[in-house]
């Protein structure tokens, strides 16, 4: 949810969105049309005409106290043109840290992690002694200063290749720890993967159980998330699932589409690599932001933005402990996006739960610099334009 205003604003112009729509009861269209209620463009409008360049399909719930709607649109994949499933599931991405703060949280809020206590204590066969002051805290809210883990290729193509290539969340660790560090602990910000692939560890050594199976038993299982599952080295989504595609090189040396449906998530982990459904999304958004996931004053922290800077920008922290903040339509919208190669995942709300928004957005390129027209628009047309 991380764009400059001036990129925001200029998109909400392009999209002629202006505040958030009048909600309508909840109904699903595989081309869904605008309703009466709702202001031009409304959700309906945003994902009507899918497939397009820059998405194939799009799943989309809104839900809250102020009413919901739900819609989907484009297609399960380009062979068929069959209408997109709106119950299929999606790569989260990113949303997967959501998860790994809540059961870290838990974990703090049971004595058994010290979120002031330094990483190294609980991993010191791992951390070396240039990270001995890096707390739990800092890998949460991304203030560690622990640079990312080299990987191989430059590229999409290159990653492409690699696709099926199995990371282990150790050697990931040993590679961004051997690098020297991008500031000091506490004093920026830099939105990495690699804190929270360090807290999955940390729940795995103190619990002495996995990561996934923690997660497991501690959130999908008491909340009913039945389509929500780790995949581990498995670089296929079981059960239904709209095709993703990117746009990259191939093999004759044009441009196009490739499915990329079939890619490895290893390099993700405890950070990324959580499959789910937009409904399943949604249910875990309310109770979290109900304060049914995390309890007491630790959920704080996940509504607590550092006071201090980016590291490449120089603008205040956006990101908490799991989530990130942006004002829309003159109201805080917390929440978080992920990007796994054709797929962007969103989950959103304002701080009292009024609305929330969840969506799958099937994007060409969505690992890419900008935020892909459709899941913008969809952003911007449930909360609103963004406020300076």
């Amino acid at each position: 949810m991380r764009k400059s205003t001036r990129t925001l604003l200029a998109a909400a112009l392009v999209l002629g969105v202006a505040a958030g729509p009048a909600l309508t009861p909840a109904f699903a269209a595989s081309q869904p049309a605008a309703t009466a209620e709702a202001p031009t463009p409304d959700l309906s409008a945003v994902i009507a005409g899918l497939p397009r360049a820059d998405a194939t399909a799009a799943l989309v719930r809104v839900g809250g106290t102020e009413g919901s709607w739900q819609g989907s649109a484009g297609v399960h994949d380009l062979e068929s043109n069959a209408p997109a499933d709106p119950a299929a599931r999606f790569r989260a991405g990113s949303v997967t840290k959501v998860f790994t703060a809540a059961t870290v949280l838990q974990l703090a809020a049971e004595g058994r992690i010290d979120l002031d206590r330094p990483a190294r204590a609980y991993l010191p066969d791992l951390i070396p002694g240039r990270y001995a002051r890096v707390t739990v805290r800092q890998l949460l809210n991304h203030t560690h200063g622990i640079p990312a883990a080299d990987m191989p290729g430059e590229t999409v193509e290159e990653w492409y290749a690699n696709r099926f290539a199995v990371h282990s969340p150790e050697e990931l660790v040993r590679s961004a720890t051997a690098q020297p560090r991008e500031f000091r602990p506490g004093t920026k910000q830099h939105y990495l993967n690699i804190g929270y692939t360090i807290a999955g560890l940390i729940v795995e050594r103190v619990t002495g159980d996995s990561y996934e199976h923690q997660v497991e038993r501690r959130i999908l299982r008491p909340l009913g998330l039945r389509d929500t599952y780790f995949p581990g080295a498995d670089p296929e989504i079981r059960g239904p699932y709209n095709h993703g595609y990117q746009t990259m090189r191939l093999d004759d040396g044009s441009t196009g589409l490739r499915d990329v449906s079939v890619w490895g998530t290893t390099d993700g982990w405890a950070a990324g690599d959580l499959i789910s459904t937009t409904a399943d999304l949604e249910r875990f958004t309310q109770v979290l932001f109900k304060g049914g996931v995390v309890r007491g004053p630790l959920l704080e922290e996940m509504f607590t933005l550092p006071k201090v800077p980016d590291f490449a920008s120089g603008d205040p922290a956006a990101y908490s402990a799991g989530l990130s903040m942006k004002k829309l339509g003159g109201r805080e919208v917390w929440g978080k996006t992920g990007g796994r190669w054709g797929y962007n995942t969103a989950i959103a709300s304002t701080r009292d739960g009024g609305r929330t928004l969840v969506y799958s957005v099937n994007s060409t390129d969505a690992k890419g610099q900008d935020m892909p027209r459709t899941a913008l628009g969809l952003m911007l047309a449930t909360f609103g334009t963004p406020s300076e």
